[in-house]
């Protein structure tokens, strides 16, 4: 059996970047947490880590050492032009959100990720 885990990240404002990553990952607030310097997202369907925002007064500093991959493609073997399709539509609905987009990433001349980051700029991709 799997251990069960969550996700801690520092964040200068924990509400509205837990917003913005329940909205990304399809999460809820974590039912029962109420901390006014922090907040928690969780899998509506219990399957997924929760992921823990806490308040910090530094900035971020450096590029992440470890982001999150939203894989909106399904698994292979993929129809490329609607794999395409998947990833730029979930890039849209995030920059709506507050996301930037960074940059992509082609392989083979076909759509591999893009590379954006979150409203507090962490760096994560869209596969």
């Amino acid at each position: 059996m799997a251990t069960r885990w969550t996700l801690g990240c520092d964040a200068a404002d924990p509400h509205r970047i837990a917003a913005f990553w329940a909205a990304a990952l399809g999460y809820v607030a974590e039912p029962g947490y109420d901390d006014p310097d922090g907040a928690s997202i969780v899998d509506p369907d219990g399957v997924g880590p929760a992921i823990g925002f806490l308040k910090v007064p530094e900035p971020k500093a450096a590029k992440n050492r470890m982001h999150i991959d939203i894989r909106v493609a399904g698994e292979p073997p993929w129809d490329m032009t609607e794999r395409e399709r998947l990833i730029r539509a979930k890039a849209a609905e995030l920059v709506a959100n507050g996301a930037t987009v960074v940059g992509e990433q082609t392989y083979d001349e076909h759509l591999g990720h893009v590379v954006m980051l979150d409203p507090e700029g962490n760096e994560f991709c869209v596969a």
